[in-house]
């Protein structure tokens, strides 16, 4: 165990439904003290005399920071460190470490879920079943929606790291042939396509790469109109990769065959999004949740352990920081 090692996870709902194992985060430290949530007002009231924060998405900010003096490692409980002030932390001597490769599995399979359901047009015909068409049919099936076999089928995969790869890797074994797009602000390879090249000869086509500057909106009116007529967009990635008005407009207008998303640019939507709106054909909406099955959230406990222990003992792991 580490002695006087003081931690405060400050939205452990966030990532342990009662389902997980905390025994090796508990042993980590001395004490760990859990928090559901934690709110911006209770924030640096909960982080005095600690030593380190675990945070999934609660917003560390400068101020945060340099109000909390006894701080230093902070511990992501995902990939993304969009809520960290990675400049203030540099500054104060704050180490940084994420989570990393945890989800792979889980986001892998939730892609090609994703993708499967949109060829097969699952959604139609659950939804003409509950409707009672398929009893008033007058033969023994209903086929009254087009359904796509993904074998034969070439999928454009935008992002080719441990996740695209899984992804391409289930792809394949469906009978698809993968072919692989540049990423705007990346250096150019041979191995991929530019996008204006890449999409205008896929079936379907799949997003996994981060969001910043060169990425954000990379995906809009205009490369959605080069897609074939009927293509599939899945994006399993971040929300602000496509543009959404244009992704609804495109659905709207029968120009894609569908599409499916597990991410918005504002999540949760409290204020709506264009996405939302219930007369868009053809497109699945999940809630952020294709990192979140139970093996996943677990190697993110066994991660942050690991972090910890790593840090303390002067090796430490997955630094972002």
């Amino acid at each position: 165990m580490i002695n006087s090692r003081r931690a405060v996870f400050l939205d452990h709902s966030s990532l342990d439904l009662g389902d997980l194992d905390l025994g090796a985060l508990h042993d980590s430290f001395s004490p760990l003290q859990v928090h559901a949530h934690t709110t911006a007002e209770h924030l640096v009231e909960r982080l005095q005399g600690a030593q380190v924060a675990i945070s999934n998405k609660v917003a560390l900010s400068a101020e945060t920071l340099a109000a909390c003096p006894e701080l230093k490692l902070i511990l992501v409980a995902a990939t993304g460190t969009n809520n960290v002030d990675l400049v203030a932390a540099r500054k104060l001597g704050i180490s940084v470490s994420n989570c990393q490769g945890y989800g792979t599995p889980s986001v892998a399979q939730h892609t090609l879920m994703l993708l499967l359901n949109l060829a097969t047009r699952v959604a139609d015909y659950q939804r003409a079943v509950a409707d009672g068409r398929w009893q008033q049919a007058k033969q023994f099936c209903l086929l009254d929606f087009p359904i796509m076999e993904l074998s034969g089928k070439t999928l454009g995969l935008l992002g080719n790291g441990e996740l695209g790869s899984a992804v391409a890797r289930l792809a394949e074994a469906f009978g698809m042939r993968v072919v692989l797009g540049q990423i705007p602000g990346r250096p150019a390879r041979a191995d991929r396509l530019p996008l204006d090249e890449l999409l205008p000869q896929v079936d379907a086509l799949t997003l996994h790469c981060p969001l910043n500057q060169h990425t954000r909106h990379f995906i809009g009116a205009r490369e959605l109109a080069l897609l074939k007529p009927g293509a599939l967009v899945v994006n399993t990635a971040r929300g602000g990769l496509i543009d959404e008005q244009a992704l609804a407009d495109a659905l709207r207008s029968g120009h894609l065959g569908g599409a499916a998303t597990d991410v918005l640019s504002v999540e949760p939507p409290v204020n709506g999004n264009p996405l939302l709106d219930a007369d868009i054909p053809r497109l699945i909406v999940t809630p952020h949740n294709a990192w979140g099955s139970r093996e996943a959230r677990q190697r993110i406990v066994g991660q942050l352990a690991e972090n910890a222990q790593a840090f303390f003992s002067g090796t430490p792991l997955r630094v972002v920081n």
